[in-house]
């Protein structure tokens, strides 16, 4: 990262230095003078586009600038020209400049927002995208895939941006090398802000993929560096690297549920990161390696609680002689001078190993390559609260080499090593999460070729003198682990002011319908004592929260609707606390649209009373709940209960990442109480967690054709506990996965069928 008072200063270079540019000046108001200035212009031309909406228009940026005079497209003021609606930019040329942009309200009709090609003759080189935003431009149907910066080309550029939001399939940022002119391509990635991409429910939600598998293989030499990647959490691939001799530094992941990921293609430089994780997420990982001749130094780990795959350092097993699109071995890595504090389990090795589940895999998906010819050197781990396990290994480790290695708590893993060494050593915290050590470790291993890693994370010269971990002290005062003003572009504010919450009263049917519509997202409906007969649906279109005024006298929601009594949007989130609702059988009590589900919902119910009912919750092919929770709740005399079950395409998808049911009553439910399905064998995606703890269920399941009560199938985290049972005509409560570690704990049964635990549960291949 080095000290960003250097990022400051090259940045200001950055802008400062830049060539002037002789200009002529062209100002266009519309899309066909646009087109005609595109069409004229020449060297040092200036295209500047009027302030203003500019709607469903798709932009050919094509001409040949020169280094010294190239061609211009910009906003007239920066960020006053919007690109809404049905919109996209293509750019064809040399030395081409876009700058100044806001892609908003809207989406591509192609696979990309910008491109760097127009078409495969009309390809960008040496060309820019700068100072831009990209704000939630998301397809209308989250299943339909696109990239929102296709790189092609050579010399390319994406470069102080601000690019947030993407809730739909496919990558953030995707660079092709599908071609000889797109290969050795030299693009820069850096001083990007990327801002929080939700979670997505499944794979293809990467932020970063450089190159695919069938182009893994060629050199890419892609520049990623000093950018921030601030709670990207679409998928356990932050960015996927799948290609050769990409160089990944200086980079800051703030609180990304996911890691950097090593996919494919080989020799890859990892250096100068900082990985920021915190005390409430288990799913924040650092880096995941696989392939060959990776060089990873100087990097930062800070409170991260990711396993397994999203471990801090995550090292898999491969498959003999695997195809381009699995898991080759990994030999010939370098780890070291890196820093990991307050990390549990830092080191995890033979990640992915499933020998044991040969007896449902084919040969070609078994993980049994272990690494070999890897270094793991100089490195520095640090615990507040000892950790006795900092090595896991899933497979043996006997391909790795441990060498000075300093570590504060024992070592009670099963991995014993010399280049493993306990300490006693103390840390300070100089600034917000930045723990340095009080004193330098200064025998360090001299590896092969280690003189070439000059500087520490801050640029301190290990020439002349060196330590073990990624920081020597002392460091200069000031420093600091990220500051977002230093990433992104310099007019777009990322920080939006807190909404101060309203609570409106409502006594009657006509007041809860007004408030509703009326009601600014956050706000509260507090609804007198009484019963509010509804005969048409409650549409809940942003953060809404309803209860009763009267904790001790709720108030009764009467549904008289057709089908649904809430019907739930994107970027719904409704929370129902204190409230009695009754259905008349016909109607799901929550449904999701049909289609257009383009953003996460959330539903979250405390203290409430659900009877007759068609399903409790009923979602569409393509929806996507963040979390339902359902706690101290009342269900009874309905249908179904939770139906997430839409994503069967066996792909990995499913239809929610958190469902939280506690200390519920379930009673009279004819089917399933629960039906939540992730098919096909990818146990690297988060893969939902299902929480079903302290409930009772009675007298249900009488009507469920394949006689089992709540299906989880494919459902990787799932605690099933301290449940009672009673009564309920089924074969089967569940089905737990117990190569997931999963099991029934301390459940009462009474005259109600088995909790029957498979070890290896057959999935279906996805690859």
């Amino acid at each position: 990262m080095r000290t960003f008072i250097s990022i400051s200063f090259c940045l200001i270079l950055f802008f400062g230095c830049e060539k002037p540019i002789s200009s002529n000046s062209i100002s266009v108001n519309d899309i066909e003078a646009l087109k005609e200035a595109i069409t004229n212009s020449k060297a040092g031309d200036e295209i500047v586009m009027a302030n203003g909406i500019w709607e469903d228009v798709q932009i050919e940026f094509s001409g040949q600038g020169t280094e010294d005079e190239p061609i211009v497209l910009r906003a007239e003021t920066p960020g006053k020209v919007t690109i809404e609606g049905v919109s996209n930019l293509k750019i064809g040329g040399q030395y081409l400049i876009v700058k100044d942009l806001h892609f908003k309200n809207g989406h591509t009709p192609t696979k990309n927002v910008i491109q760097f090609k127009i078409d495969d003759e009309n390809i960008a080189m040496y060309s820019k995208v700068t100072n831009c935003v990209i704000e939630e431009f998301t397809q209308p149907n989250r299943e339909v895939s696109d990239q929102w910066v296709e790189f092609w080309g050579r010399h390319n550029e994406l470069s102080n941006c601000y690019i947030a939001g993407k809730s739909n399939f496919g990558p953030t940022v995707m660079v092709r090398l599908n071609g000889n002119e797109h290969i050795k391509n030299y693009h820069k990635i850096i001083n990007n802000h990327f801002g929080p991409r939700p979670r997505k429910g499944g794979p293809h939600g990467e932020t970063l993929q450089v190159g695919d598998s069938y182009t893994s293989m060629t050199p890419s030499h892609t520049i990623v560096s000093n950018n921030l990647f601030d709670r990207c959490n679409g998928e356990v691939e932050i960015i996927s690297s799948k290609s050769n001799f990409n160089e990944f530094t200086n980079n800051v992941f703030f609180e990304s549920e996911g890691s950097l990921v090593l996919r494919h293609g080989n020799y890859a430089k990892i250096d100068g990161n900082v990985f920021i994780g915190n005390d409430n997420s288990e799913f924040i990982g650092g880096i995941r390696v696989v392939n060959t001749g990776h060089w990873i130094t100087n990097n930062y780990f800070y409170k991260l609680k990711g396993k397994v795959f999203r471990s801090p350092l995550a090292v898999m097993n491969g498959i003999p002689r695997s195809p381009l699109n699995r898991y080759n071995q990994v030999t010939d890595v370098v780890v070291a001078y890196n820093t990991y504090i307050d990390c549990e389990s830092p080191f995890q090795f033979g990640v992915g190993s499933n020998v044991s589940q040969s007896e449902v895999l084919p040969e070609s998906e078994i993980r049994s390559a272990r690494a070999i010819r890897t270094i793991v050197a100089n490195n520095l781990i640090y615990n507040h609260n000892p950790d006795d396990q900092p090595v896991v290994a899933h497979d043996s480790v006997d391909g790795v080499m441990f060498a000075k290695n300093i570590l504060n708590s024992p070592n009670h893993s099963p991995v014993k090593s010399e280049g493993l060494i306990t300490k006693d050593f103390k840390v300070k915290e100089v600034s917000d999460g930045l723990f340095v050590p009080t004193e330098n470790f200064e025998s360090v291993y001299p590896g092969f070729d280690f003189e070439t890693i000059t500087t520490d994370l801050f640029g301190n010269d290990r020439t002349k003198q060196n330590a073990v971990g990624a920081i020597i002290v002392p460091v200069k005062d000031g420093v600091v682990l990220v500051d977002k003003k230093n990433y992104g572009t310099d007019w777009f504010a990322t920080e939006k002011s807190a909404y101060e919450a309203q609570t409106l009263q409502v006594s009657n049917v006509e007041e809860l319908v007004g408030q509703l519509q009326k009601a600014n997202s956050g706000d509260i409906l507090a609804l007198n004592p009484g019963a509010y007969e509804l005969n048409e649906k409650l549409i809940i279109n942003k953060n809404i929260t309803i209860t009763s005024s009267d904790k001790n006298n709720k108030a009764e929601l009467i549904f008289n609707s057709d089908s649904i009594a809430f019907e739930l949007h994107p970027k719904a989130r409704l929370q129902l606390d204190d409230i009695f609702m009754k259905g008349n059988g016909n109607q799901n009590a929550f449904a999701t649209l049909d289609k257009n589900m383009t953003k996460a919902y959330d539903l979250f119910l405390e203290n409430v009373e659900l009877d007759n009912f068609k399903n409790v919750l009923q979602v569409s092919k393509g929806a996507f709940a963040d979390t339902i929770s359902v706690v101290n709740s009342v269900i009874k005399n309905s249908n179904r209960g939770f139906q997430l079950n839409k994503e069967t395409d066996d792909k990995g998808d499913y239809n929610a990442e958190f469902v939280i049911l506690k200390n519920n009553e379930f009673t009279n439910i004819n089917e399933t109480i629960l039906d939540y399905h992730r098919g096909g064998y990818d146990e690297s995606t988060i893969g939902g967690n299902l929480v079903f703890q302290n409930n009772t269920v009675t007298n249900s399941g009488k009507q469920e054709a394949d006689h089992i009560l709540i299906k989880n199938r494919g459902i990787i985290n799932v605690d099933f506990s301290n449940n009672t049972f009673k009564n309920n005509p089924v074969k089967l409560i569940a089905v737990l996965w117990g190569e997931k570690d999963q099991k029934p704990v301390d459940n009462t049964i009474e005259n109600s069928g088995e909790i029957q635990v498979v070890q290896n549960l057959k999935l279906k291949l996805m690859y």
